[in-house]
């Protein structure tokens, strides 16, 4: 069975579960190429500069100039970075930073659940400014540096939300307690879909009753809870058709389906393809 590769922060004091570096570093007078990996870990690109290409979760976006690419832990992406570009690559795991105050936990949530942020050359500076502070910490390590990073990332994070629209997911429709909840929905969908795939086991994970969750999710993105579970499922079985060459039985069983037959018909339904012309026809 072939996994989907997995990249680690390679940085000497990954140990400590940090990283950012300035992309013209990385470069070294040549374009950047990663094929179809996932990350255990947080991934942040920020792009002062930019061309090349970029698809995340087999959507496309587009590299150009003052662009933030905001990746959580376990979405899948190819990378193309041509020479010339500049600006940062900031890399965390969750043991780093996990806020455990709720607003702050919540801003982390809502950021990371918009992969592309185009912004303006006079937002794009807030942002620059904060990151050149965050790597002038990172690497001199003086007294404490650490707490003055997690301290600079939350401004960091309030600073995208503020100046990016809302995540592509989520509309302005419904008051703050349904969007924190709708985010912990969604990243528990992506923590514990191959184990649960009903309404109740979440609902109950967030100790709220059925009819709760699902207008929670209406009111906010306008689909069912089912729906957005079927979405998920059929994301993660995209992930594994393309990144790994896994039969499609053992994806099947990979997801949590004890019946094969059944995932292909739910695959289908949901995508118009089976499992093997998707893959024939996208990879």
């Amino acid at each position: 069975m072939k996994e989907i590769s997995i990249r680690q922060i390679k940085e000497p004091d990954f140990s400590e579960g940090f990283a950012i570096r300035e992309i013209e570093s990385m470069l070294s007078e040549k374009d950047l190429v990663q094929d179809l990996h996932r990350h255990d870990f947080f991934f942040v690109l920020f792009l002062e500069k930019g061309k090349g290409e970029h698809r995340i979760d087999f959507t496309n976006y587009p590299v150009d100039n003052y662009a933030v690419f905001f990746m959580r832990p376990g979405q899948v992406h190819e990378l193309i970075l041509k020479k010339g570009s500049k600006g940062y690559l900031m890399q965390f795991n969750r043991d780093f930073y996990t806020p455990k105050e709720e607003p702050v936990n919540f801003v982390l949530r809502k950021v990371s659940h918009k992969n592309y942020c185009p912004l303006s050359v006079d937002r794009f500076g807030r942002i620059l400014a904060q990151l050149a502070f965050i790597s002038e910490e990172y690497i001199g390590k003086r007294e404490h540096y650490k707490d003055v990073i997690k301290a600079s990332l939350e401004i960091l994070f309030i600073e995208l939300v503020r100046q990016s629209s809302s995540p592509k997911e989520i509309t302005k429709n419904g008051n703050e307690y349904s969007q924190n909840q709708l985010e912990e929905f969604l990243e528990l969908l992506q923590k514990n879909i191959v184990n649960y795939k009903q309404v109740t086991k979440y609902a109950e994970l967030m100790h709220l009753t059925t009819f709760q969750l699902n207008k929670i999710t209406k009111e906010t993105i306008g689909k069912s809870c089912s729906k957005l579970i079927n979405e998920q499922i059929v994301l993660e079985a995209k992930r594994n058709l393309l990144a790994t060459t896994n039969q499609i039985n053992q994806i099947a069983f990979d997801l949590g389906f004890e019946d094969p037959s059944y995932f292909i018909r739910f695959f289908k339904k949901n995508t118009n393809y089976s499992p093997e012309a998707f893959r024939k026809n996208f990879k």
